[in-house]
């Protein structure tokens, strides 16, 4: 876990001071210049992953997994906040730990976006859902995170944090007419979808907890895969 305390702490940095960067400009590059701030946070995450000697069977689970988050988004297409991603991510990451988390909850956003459609919202959808990840398998040997009770807060948790995320980008495009107000009605515009969210995580994660856990365990012990930290 201390291992990944470090570029985990940069790429929140770079996050945050890119927040204050594109909020405190007013050019029409605020978008573009959003989203290389935004690739700037991951890269650190994505380098610490890159250094670490992976086989070819496990690429193959985590593109596995990766496909199975994104895919469980379109049958829930109608429900726009009521997916069972973050709940896959979460179990992923818990089982085999952050770097794991980060990759599928990252590529969950980017693949399942070839049917929804790209947009500057995909890098934001793939840094809230990377953290989603990279969080749950950071914590995932904290005692409350072995209990179920701690596994479905941390979820609803998630719901918000990940909707919150997402309203960033959405203030980011409107620079000309940013204020507080904007902020709070935005914010407040969002808290039904991100309770949605929250629920249908806790949904999700306790109707699959108990069966994804025991299978994917079964995996990673018998065939050596992405072992824990």
């Amino acid at each position: 876990m201390t291992r990944f305390r470090f570029p985990l702490f940069i790429a929140l940095a770079l996050f945050v001071a890119g927040l204050a960067l594109t909020a405190a400009l007013k050019d029409r590059h605020y978008i573009l210049l959003s989203l290389v701030l935004l690739g700037a946070a991951l890269f650190p995450l994505f380098v610490r992953v890159e250094r670490r000697p992976i086989e070819s069977r496990e690429l193959v689970l985590l593109a596995v997994l990766s496909a199975i988050a994104a895919v469980s988004r379109i049958p829930f297409a109608a429900l726009p906040s009521v997916k069972p991603v973050s709940a896959i991510v979460i179990l992923s990451a818990y089982v085999f730990g952050a770097e794991a988390g980060l990759i599928i909850g990252a590529m969950a956003a980017l693949v399942s976006n070839l049917y929804f459609g790209q947009g500057p919202w995909t890098p934001w959808q793939m840094f809230a859902w990377g953290m989603v990840g990279l969080t749950a398998g950071w914590l995932r040997n904290a005692w409350w995170m072995r209990r179920k009770w701690g596994l479905l807060i941390f979820g609803f948790i998630w719901g918000f944090l990940f909707g919150w995320i997402l309203n960033i980008w959405h203030l980011i495009g409107l620079p000309d007419a940013f204020s507080w107000g904007l902020v709070a009605a935005v914010y407040a515009s969002s808290f039904y979808f991100d309770l949605a969210h929250a629920l249908s995580n806790v949904f999700f994660l306790s109707i699959l907890a108990g069966g994804w856990i025991k299978v994917l365990e079964r995996f990673r012990k018998k065939y050596g895969l992405l072992q824990r930290e």
